[in-house]
């Protein structure tokens, strides 16, 4: 009992307190914001009570993980690990529920579950893990070709079914942790190099012919007009919708709202600008913000390398998340489907940007090497 007592007086004096405040800040607004949905029709009741259970889920599983040290979560990433894996391979099965272009959700009668999230999850620690062991041996060449094959390999899978913005993510992870991990300069001019090669090649064999026409619609104004019905409706009505609300919107009783598809989760953003105007947007993209600091500083802090590139990890993935849903309802970038962390409608990524979180809290509150339930001077 001393024991653990001992260790809680540790992870309370460790633990960064802000960022918890923060994501239970910007979790109760998520849920105002889709009662409001609920409550003008966007959403239904079912889709609420999803959000909420997601919701308490998330926060638990957070400070679950943050009780742990983060160095026991990783040095037992084989366990967990193929669990992520053999979901994610089960979208090939008839689990898998196939949409107009992806595979990405898996169908278990009672509830669906989207294994790109956990996967997201998964990939922090156990790429974290193998560029931390490899460590001044990460330049060596035959190495950094393992380290490509972690990420290329799941991040390939994805991509093959169907979901090229959980792809990305994939690849912006794995860049940000490599340059952590002590990248040479060598291989970065040499993949800045090669941008022109595969941009040719992923424009030409990789991407198919939707992809290519929704990077097209952001510069073509004629094909935005001969589009406006089809392709280009989503942004064009996500567009006027987030311009609707001025600068501080029409408020949560309007009978004027301007409907787009996905409202409630990938243009989750364009909801904001309608009822909450300019002002509401950026209070959400603040908070948003300073949660990416918030991690950015524990990384800073982490006591070890290790620690260093999770929450590097982590912060590259709600980073990720954040421009570019942000940026489609902006029509800056193309429509991809990621989802606004914390925001969006959706039970998986609302579970595992917390449990993200929570590897970043763990972070913080082991920063010394106490004594307690999870750790052990063998360890």
């Amino acid at each position: 009992m001393k024991t653990i007592l001992n260790y809680l007086k540790s992870y309370i004096k460790h633990v960064d307190k802000f960022l918890m405040v923060m994501c239970l800040g910007i979790t109760a607004f998520d849920i105002f914001l889709m009662a409001s949905m609920k409550k003008t029709g966007f959403i239904n009741d079912a889709a609420l009570k999803t959000q909420i259970v997601a919701a308490i889920i998330g926060i638990f599983a957070a400070f679950v993980i943050s009780l742990i040290d983060y160095k026991w979560l990783a040095k037992y990433w084989f366990v967990y690990a193929p669990v992520a894996v053999i979901l994610q391979l089960l979208l090939f099965t008839p689990l898998g529920v196939k949409r107009d272009d992806d595979i990405a959700w898996l169908d278990f009668k009672f509830f669906t579950v989207q294994p790109s999230e956990i996967l997201k999850f998964v990939f922090i620690i156990t790429l974290a893990v193998h560029i931390f062991k490899l460590g001044d041996k990460l330049n060596s060449f035959p190495h950094f070709l393992g380290v490509c094959v972690h990420a290329f390999v799941p991040a390939g899978i994805i991509l093959i079914q169907g979901d090229a913005g959980s792809a990305l993510v994939f690849m912006f992870i794995f860049i940000c942790m490599l340059f952590i991990g002590g990248i040479s300069w060598k291989y970065i001019t040499a993949g800045i190099l090669a941008v022109p090669a595969v941009a040719y090649v992923a424009w030409n064999y990789i991407m198919k012919d939707h992809h290519r026409m929704r990077i097209r619609l952001l510069f073509d104004k004629e094909l935005q007009q001969k589009e406006i019905q089809n392709m280009f409706y989503q942004q064009h009505r996500g567009t006027i919708a987030l311009g609707s609300g001025q600068l501080t919107g029409l408020g949560f009783n309007a009978d004027n709202y301007t409907y787009t598809s996905e409202i409630y989760n990938d243009y989750v953003f364009a909801y904001i600008g309608m009822t909450m105007g300019f002002i509401g947007c950026m209070c959400v993209v603040i908070a948003l913000a300073v949660i990416c600091l918030m991690v950015m500083s524990n990384a800073s802090g982490a006591q070890d390398k290790l620690g260093k590139m999770i929450c590097v990890g982590v912060f590259a993935t709600i980073f990720f998340h954040c421009v570019i849903n942000i940026g489609m309802v902006l029509t800056v970038v193309p429509v991809i489907g990621i989802p606004l962390p914390f925001i969006s409608q959706g039970g998986t990524v609302m579970i595992m940007m917390h449990a993200c979180i929570g590897l970043v809290l763990s972070v913080s509150a082991h920063k010394e090497k106490p004594k307690h339930m999870f750790y052990t001077e063998k360890d």
